[in-house]
């Protein structure tokens, strides 16, 4: 698994575990993900 793919998996993750506890999780993995490749973009951009 790359690097990147664990940055994205990673943001989803805590994405959904601010939403449950804002009793939207929908939402919360949603915007994970777009922070997810925000910086997965940031990263390779770098390199």
């Amino acid at each position: 698994m790359k690097r990147e793919d664990v940055i994205i998996y990673a943001c989803v993750i805590i994405g959904a575990g601010v939403g449950l506890m804002l009793d939207q999780a929908l939402p919360g993995v949603l915007i994970g993900l777009g922070v997810g490749y925000l910086i997965k973009q940031g990263i390779s951009n770098d390199q």
